[in-house]
């Protein structure tokens, strides 16, 4: 069963037969590609970020992408973790629509079409084309290190980085904008996606014990009073 974007479960699928000597394709599991009351209702965002540790971010100078790993892994267990499947694979199949998977891999889309939320835009997706859609972290990893995760275990940064309750795929050029900004900086052009935002990061700096400061905390807040 194939499900569209906003899919709760990676596609459970057998073998696929293959001819004699082919080396047989890996086997998708069933595993939650979103965790369990992620993200948290406007009513529960609203409680979590009064419960929220309000402080300055830290250590900024000494922020490295290397510390989050070496790219994405499927070795956390993380939401989407340990299915076989490349993380970035994972987002693809959750969030895009119209969804074409390999036949020999069926962990890797062929082709889609992205509805991003950033922007509103429909951005279609080729394998083998060059691709206007990126993977985001919506706590960037440099916001994150900045709130706490400088003083993590490398396998809590890695688990963060590929944790697909973290992760969205959105317009590339749009992604890059934000780079690393919290909200009091930055807020998603599209403002019908301001209320899931504004839930989206309090559930993740509530999930990983992560810090806000009080500009940050005022600009999400302003984000949640937007829900309906």
């Amino acid at each position: 069963m194939i499900r569209t974007a906003g899919a709760v479960l990676v596609l459970a699928l057998g073998a696929v037969a293959c001819e004699p000597g082919e080396p047989t394709p890996p086997r998708v599991s069933a595993v939650p590609l979103v965790g369990a009351g992620f993200p948290p209702t406007a009513e529960r965002a609203r409680t979590q970020l009064a419960a929220l540790k309000v402080a300055w971010g830290e250590n900024w100078q000494t922020y490295e992408r290397s510390a989050f790993g070496d790219g994405w892994s499927d070795e956390t267990d993380a939401p989407g973790g340990r299915n076989g499947c490349d993380t970035r694979d994972d987002v693809l199949r959750r969030d895009l629509s119209e969804l074409r998977l390999g036949d020999r891999n069926p962990c890797v889309v062929l082709s889609g079409v992205l509805h991003d939320p950033y922007t509103g835009k429909e951005l279609p997706y080729s394998y083998r084309k060059a691709s206007q859609i990126q993977t985001d972290h919506v706590v960037a990893l440099g916001a994150a290190w900045r709130a706490g995760a400088w003083a993590w275990t490398p396998a809590r940064r890695l688990a963060f980085a590929n944790d697909l309750d973290v992760l969205l795929a959105t317009d590339k050029q749009t992604n890059q904008e934000k780079s690393s900004k919290t909200p009091d900086k930055w807020k998603p052009p599209r403002t019908a996606y301001w209320c899931e935002y504004g839930r989206r990061w309090t559930g993740i700096k509530t999930k990983y014990g992560l810090t806000v400061s009080p500009p940050e905390k005022e600009a999400v807040r302003e984000l949640l009073d937007t829900c309906r």
